[in-house]
């Protein structure tokens, strides 16, 4: 769905993978990313994108032990801290989460698990323009 170049069912642009973490990788350390980043291994730091078309994406056999900040993130592994999502958040059926879980937009398909806070981030209301106010003359 996300990491294809294209934009997704809403129309937001998002980015392609542009870098793998492979199986048997392990990172100690934060990660900081911009474009897509599919995670095969494991990473035990935090995780933060640059982007409003930035995307995770953590495979079945991805793991992380760290707090998750993205714009986009796609989750079919294990993630031990928070997620925090701006725009959109999709756990697949693998997903294991042990944390508290920040979402704008939630898919969750059948079997995934969160043991942790559901917390729906609405967006920042929007500060109308005053109108102007037209003086009659007499």
């Amino acid at each position: 769905m996300f990491g294809n170049g294209k934009r997704n069912g809403n129309g937001v642009a998002v980015a392609a993978i542009t870098t793998l973490i492979a199986e048997g990788t392990v990172i100690r350390g934060d990660v900081e990313f911009t474009g897509g980043l599919h995670l095969d291994g494991r990473i035990e730091g935090a995780i933060s994108a640059d982007g409003a078309d930035a995307v995770l994406n953590v495979s079945d056999k991805g793991r992380v032990m760290g707090e998750i900040r993205a714009s986009n993130a796609v989750i079919n592994g294990m993630v031990q801290g928070d997620i925090v999502v701006a725009e959109r958040l999709e756990l697949a059926a693998g997903a294991r989460i042990e944390g508290n879980v920040y979402y704008k937009v939630l898919e969750m398909a059948a079997g995934a698990q969160i043991n942790g806070k559901m917390v729906y981030q609405a967006e920042e209301p929007r500060q109308l323009p005053r109108p102007e106010i037209a003086v009659a003359e007499a």
